[in-house]
C-alpha cells in the first residue's frame, strides 16, 4: 500500500491525502476558471474589464511555445511552465497586474509526418494533441490568462502571420537612415531619378520583370536561386540542423545533395549590425549573447577585386588584407556563380597534372567536382580532412598589388554562405591553404617575418605561420611597400591602397545568412504571394487574408530515388490545381487576371517570432496589436530601453535560430510603426533539464527504467544485468514519467513543490521518483498545524505568537520574498520548510496571525492547498490577490550574534553581541574578555583585525 492510501490516513479521515488533493486541485482549478482570476486585464479594448488592477505597475511574463506532441508531456516539460506561475503568483501578490498565459506552436513537420502515416488530416492530430496536453497543464494549477491561448494553425492567427510577411515583403533597408521603409518610397526614388537603376536607364524604361528584378535586390523578403539541402529519397528541403555531419538526412538517413532552387528568404543580414549593437541592452544570459555574436560573426577586413580576363572580377572578403602580396592562387566554392563564365574550353598549356583531376577538359572537370561537392554537408566541408579536394579552373585571375597571374581552383572548404564564396589563399600563413597548396604543389610566399628559426622559404615549412605580433615582409610594389610594418599598420596602408586605385575597400563582413523561408511542405502558413503569367511576384492585398491551406489528398511530398541529385521538389500544395490556379482582382488597377499560387509554406519559425504581441491583443482583427496595448505591456520604460517581455523562460536550445529570428521580426516592425518595442525579449532565462537514468541490456536497447531492479549496487531487468546512464528523459529511452502519475499518486501541488526544490532552475538535475514524497510530507505537516486530521476543523487561535515565532516567521517571509523575486525556488522552499518545522516542534495551535502569512508564503508554490486553507481560515476573497506578507525588519535581524575571537587563527572565545555593534565597540569587548586576556598572557598586540559582527583576529606581537 502506498503511503498516501496507509491505515493511517483512514483512521484520520481528514488527513491530507492524495485523495484530498485531487479533490481540492479539481475544485480550486474549476473556481480559477469560473471566476476568471487570472484575467490580466488591458488598458484599453475589448479585454479592458478591470481598471483598478490595469492601473498597477505591469508584468509580462512568458514560456517558450510549447509544440503539442502526440506522447504528451512528461515530468520534464513542465519544470519551466511551473517557474513562471510560481514567479508570475508572487508579482500579482507583490501589486503587479501580470499577463501570464500560454498557447501552442503547432504547424510543423510531426503532425505531417504522422499525417502521410496514418492518413489523419494534421489539424485532427494537433487539436487532439493540443486538447491532450491543455488537460495535463491544467491539472497543475497553472495561474494562465485563457482569454488569451491560441494555437498558430488558428486562421485567425497566421492571418496576422502572412500580413507580417507581406509588411516585409514591402519593405527595404535603407542603410543611410539604419531602419527599414515601405518599398514603395523606393520606387518614388527610382522615379525621380534620385536613386539612379543599376544600368542607368529612366525607371520608367524598365519593363515589369526588370523592374520587380530591381526590387527583389532590395526587399527584405524576396525569392531567388538558393543554394539547399535537397534529398530526393525524402522529397525535402532541409534545414541545416536536419543534415547530418556526414551529409545524409536525420530522419531517414537519406543522402543530402546541393541544389540550387528558387526559394524564399528573408534579408535578416540587412539587421546584422542592430541584432549584434542591441544585445548589450538586454537582460540575458552572457552565454547565450555569446552564441548570437558567434552567429552573427562580425569580422572587419577589406573587399578586394581580382580580374580574371573576359569575365570580370573575383571579389573576395578578406580580414587579413595585409597578406595580399602573398596570394598565390583562389578558390571558389563549387556553387560560385562566376565559375561557368571563368573556364576555358582546353586546359592552358603547362597545366599542372595534378590540378586537372585527370579529365579532358576544365568544363568535365569542375562539372565531375560540383558532383562530388554537392554529396557533402557543410559540416563535412568545413571539417579539417587530411586530404585537401579541388579542381583547377583553367582560369587565372590577376593579383591586383603583385600584378602576378594566379590560378583559380574550385574546392568543397569554401562555401557561398560566408563572405563572397571566394578566397584569396595565402598558403604561407593559413593551415587550410598550406595544406591544399601541398595537396597541389602551389607556391608558397612568405610575407609575415616568422618569429621562430624557420627562415623565410615557405617551400621548406612543415606549417603555415600566422602572427598579429610579426612584421611584413616580401610586401612591396613600385608604389607600395607594406615591409617591416606590423599588421595593424599594414592594414590600413594597403586598404587605402586599394580604395585608391578602385580594386577594393575596407568592409565589414558577417557569418549570418540571409533566412532561408520557404518549405516544401503542407502543413505550414501558406504565402500570401501570387505570380502573373510573366512569373512577377505580387502580394495578395490585406482584404484576402487569411489565404487558408487548402485540403489535398496526399500530404507527402514526392519522393525519388535518394541518390539522384538530378530532381526537384514537388510539394502537397501543387496537386491542388484548383487552388493553385486562380483568377484574382488584386486591386492594382489590372483588373481580373490569371495567377499561380507560391506553393512552399513558411517555415516552422515563423508563428513563433510574433506571439508575444498577439498574447496582448488576442481577438483584434483589424490590427496587429492596438498601439497602446503594445505600450502598456511591451514599451521601452526605465531599464527596458527597447522594450520588450520583461520575463522569457525557455529551454538553451533556442539561443540563436528562434530568438534571432523573432528579434528581427521584433526589429522591422518596429521600423515600420507598428509597435513600440524593438526587441521581442527583455530577460530570457533558461531553465536547466530534467534528466532520468536510462537503463541499456547487453545489446545497448533501452529497457523500462520502473521495471529495473537494484541489487548490491547493480541494476537488473527481467534477470539480466543492466547498464546504468543519467540522459534524457523520453518515450523512447522508456524512462518517462509524467505528470499525471505524480499527481495521481502525490497531487499538483507536490509535483510544483518538488520540481521548484531539486536544486537551482538554471541546472540540471535527475528525477527521483522516491524522494517526492518528501515534499508531500511537507504538505501534510503544514495541513496539520492548521487542520485538526480528526474533525477537519481549523486549529488556529487569536493569541499572539511568542518572541522566537515571530522571528522565525519574519525570516522567512524576508528569505523567501528575496528567493521568490530572484527565481531561488529551491531555497524558498527550504525557508518554508525550516519556518513549518519550526511551528511543528513549537506545539499547540498556531496563532492566526502565524498562520495565515503562512499560507499566503506557499501560496505562490502550491497554489490548491493555499487556497484551500485560506478559505477554511475564514476568507471569502481568492489568495491569488492577496498581498504578499512583508516582514518586519526588527524581526529579521538577530538580537545577538556569536562573534568567534581568535588568537593565531585559533579561537579563544566566543562573544554574543548586538548584531549592529560597531567594530571599534567589538574591539574593545574582545580585548577585555577575560579569556582573551588570558591567552594573551601579558604579550604586546601587533594587529587586531575586526569583520564586525562575526570575526576578531588577534595578531600577537
Amino acid at each position: 500500500m502506498s503511503e498516501t492510501n496507509s491505515a493511517a490516513d483512514v483512521a484520520a479521515p481528514h488527513r491530507y491525502t492524495a485523495a484530498m488533493a485531487a479533490d481540492i486541485e479539481a475544485r480550486w482549478q474549476d473556481f480559477w476558471d469560473a471566476e476568471g482570476t487570472y484575467e490580466a486585464p488591458n488598458p484599453s479594448g475589448d479585454l479592458a474589464d478591470n481598471p483598478e488592477l490595469a492601473a498597477k505597475p505591469k508584468k509580462f511574463i512568458m514560456d517558450m511555445f510549447p509544440y503539442p506532441s502526440g506522447a504528451g508531456l512528461h515530468v520534464g516539460h513542465p519544470l519551466g511552465y511551473i517557474a513562471t506561475d510560481v514567479f508570475a503568483r508572487h508579482q500579482r501578490m507583490t501589486g503587479h497586474n501580470v499577463l501570464h498565459t500560454l498557447g501552442f506552436d503547432a504547424f510543423g513537420l510531426p503532425a505531417e509526418q504522422y499525417a502521410v502515416q496514418t492518413g489523419t488530416h494534421p489539424r485532427l492530430s494537433t487539436e487532439s494533441n493540443i486538447e491532450n496536453m491543455t488537460a495535463q497543464l491544467r491539472r497543475l494549477g497553472l495561474g494562465h490568462d485563457k482569454r488569451r491561448s491560441f494555437a498558430t494553425i488558428e486562421s485567425e492567427y497566421y492571418k496576422w502571420t502572412q500580413w507580417i510577411f507581406l509588411q516585409i515583403f514591402n519593405s527595404w533597408y535603407d542603410v543611410e537612415a539604419d531602419r527599414a521603409r515601405p518599398i514603395a518610397e523606393l520606387v518614388a526614388q527610382f522615379e525621380s531619378g534620385e536613386r539612379p537603376t543599376p544600368d542607368g536607364r529612366d525607371w520608367s524604361a524598365l519593363s515589369a520583370a526588370e523592374r520587380a528584378d530591381v526590387l527583389s535586390g532590395h526587399r527584405l523578403a524576396y525569392a531567388s536561386d538558393a543554394p539547399v539541402n535537397w534529398s530526393p529519397g525524402l522529397g525535402t528541403v532541409l534545414a541545416n540542423e536536419e543534415v547530418t555531419a556526414d551529409g545524409r538526412s536525420e530522419r531517414g538517413n537519406f543522402p543530402v545533395f546541393k541544389a540550387k532552387l528558387r526559394q524564399w528568404n528573408m534579408r535578416i543580414t540587412a539587421y546584422a549590425d542592430r541584432l549584434l549593437n542591441d544585445l548589450d541592452g538586454l537582460d540575458w544570459p552572457e552565454a547565450i549573447k555569446l552564441q548570437q555574436r558567434n552567429w552573427i560573426g562580425r569580422s572587419e577586413g577589406a573587399r578586394v577585386d581580382f580580374p580574371v580576363d573576359g569575365a570580370g572580377d573575383i571579389t573576395v572578403f578578406t580580414t587579413r588584407q595585409d597578406t595580399l602580396f602573398g596570394a598565390t592562387y583562389m578558390v571558389l566554392a563549387p556553387e560560385h556563380e562566376l565559375v561557368e563564365r571563368i573556364i576555358p574550353a582546353a586546359w592552358p598549356e603547362g597545366t599542372h597534372p595534378v590540378w586537372t583531376g585527370g579529365h579532358a577538359s576544365p568544363a568535365e572537370a569542375v562539372t565531375a567536382y560540383r558532383k562530388q561537392a554537392a554529396a557533402k554537408s557543410d559540416v563535412e566541408r568545413q571539417a579539417e580532412a587530411k586530404d585537401k579536394t579541388g579542381v583547377f579552373t583553367g582560369a587565372y585571375a590577376t593579383n591586383p598589388v603583385s600584378g602576378e597571374q594566379v590560378p583559380v581552383f574550385i574546392a568543397d572548404y569554401v562555401l557561398m554562405g560566408y563572405g563572397t564564396g571566394a578566397i584569396m589563399a595565402v598558403p604561407a600563413h593559413d593551415a587550410r591553404d598550406f595544406a591544399f597548396a601541398r595537396a597541389f604543389e602551389l607556391p608558397m610566399r612568405c610575407v609575415v617575418q616568422p618569429s621562430d628559426d624557420r627562415g623565410t622559404d615557405a617551400s621548406t615549412w612543415e606549417d603555415a605561420f600566422g602572427s598579429y605580433d610579426a612584421k611584413l615582409v616580401n610586401s612591396a610594389n613600385d608604389e607600395i611597400s607594406l615591409d617591416g610594418l606590423g599588421v595593424v599598420d599594414a592594414k590600413i596602408r594597403i586598404t587605402e591602397w586599394l580604395k585608391e586605385h578602385g580594386v577594393g575597400e575596407g568592409t565589414v563582413n558577417f557569418r549570418l545568412r540571409d533566412w532561408l523561408f520557404s518549405r516544401q511542405r503542407y502543413w505550414g502558413e501558406p504565402f500570401p504571394i501570387v505570380y502573373d503569367e510573366d512569373g512577377i511576384a505580387h502580394p495578395l492585398p490585406e482584404s484576402m487574408l487569411p489565404l487558408e491551406l487548402p485540403e489535398v489528398d496526399d500530404y507527402s511530398p514526392r519522393t525519388f530515388d535518394p541518390d539522384d541529385a538530378d530532381t526537384q521538389p514537388e510539394t502537397p500544395l501543387s496537386r491542388n490545381a484548383d487552388w493553385v490556379n486562380v483568377t484574382l482582382d488584386l486591386g492594382d488597377g489590372a483588373g481580373p487576371k490569371k495567377y499561380r499560387r507560391e506553393t512552399n509554406t513558411m517555415p516552422n519559425w515563423a508563428g513563433s517570432c510574433w506571439y508575444e504581441l498577439r498574447y496582448l491583443d488576442p481577438n483584434n482583427s483589424d490590427k496587429l496589436v492596438d498601439p497602446a496595448i503594445e505600450q502598456y505591456w511591451m514599451g521601452p520604460r526605465e531599464g527596458q530601453p527597447t522594450g520588450g517581455v520583461d520575463l522569457y523562460v525557455g529551454g538553451a536550445e533556442h539561443a540563436v535560430l528562434h530568438l534571432l529570428y523573432a528579434r528581427f521580426w521584433s526589429k522591422v516592425l518596429h521600423d515600420l510603426g507598428h509597435v513600440s518595442s524593438s526587441e521581442p525579449f527583455h530577460k530570457l532565462y533558461n531553465q536547466g533539464m530534467i534528466q532520468a537514468f536510462v537503463y541499456r541490456d547487453s545489446r545497448g536497447i533501452a529497457v523500462p527504467a520502473a521495471e529495473v531492479e537494484e541489487r548490491d549496487g547493480a541494476y537488473y531487468y527481467e534477470g539480466e544485468k543492466v547498464s546504468r546512464v543519467l540522459g534524457k528523459m523520453g518515450k523512447s529511452l522508456k524512462n518517462a514519467v509524467t505528470p499525471d502519475e505524480i499527481c495521481g499518486e502525490y497531487g499538483a501541488d507536490t509535483l510544483r513543490l518538488y520540481e521548484m526544490a531539486m536544486g537551482p532552475l538554471d541546472v540540471s538535475r535527475p528525477w527521483d521518483t522516491r524522494a517526492v514524497v518528501g515534499q508531500y510530507r511537507l504538505l501534510q505537516r503544514l495541513w496539520r498545524n492548521i487542520v485538526d486530521e480528526e474533525s477537519g476543523e481549523v486549529t488556529v487561535v487569536d493569541s499572539e505568537p511568542g518572541e522566537d515565532t515571530l522571528r522565525a516567521l519574519h525570516k522567512a517571509i524576508d528569505g523567501v520574498g528575496g528567493d521568490m523575486a530572484g527565481m531561488r525556488f529551491n531555497t524558498a522552499i527550504a525557508k518554508v520548510t525550516e519556518l513549518n518545522n519550526h511551528l511543528t516542534k513549537a506545539g499547540g495551535p498556531l496563532p492566526r496571525s502565524v498562520a495565515e502569512p503562512l499560507v499566503l508564503l506557499v501560496a505562490p508554490l502550491a497554489p490548491h492547498i493555499a487556497e484551500e486553507l485560506w478559505r477554511r481560515l475564514g476568507h471569502t476573497d481568492s489568495v491569488v490577490h492577496q498581498d504578499f506578507p512583508v516582514a518586519d525588519p526588527a524581526y529579521v535581524i538577530d538580537e545577538t550574534v556569536t562573534c568567534v575571537v581568535q588568537i593565531k587563527g585559533k579561537v579563544k572565545a566566543r562573544l554574543e553581541i548586538s548584531p549592529s555593534i560597531t567594530d571599534a565597540e567589538l574591539e574593545s569587548l574582545a580585548l577585555a574578555d577575560p579569556a582573551v586576556v588570558a591567552a594573551l598572557g601579558g604579550a604586546g598586540i601587533r594587529k587586531v583585525i575586526v569583520r564586525a559582527p562575526k570575526l576578531v583576529n588577534i595578531v600577537p606581537a
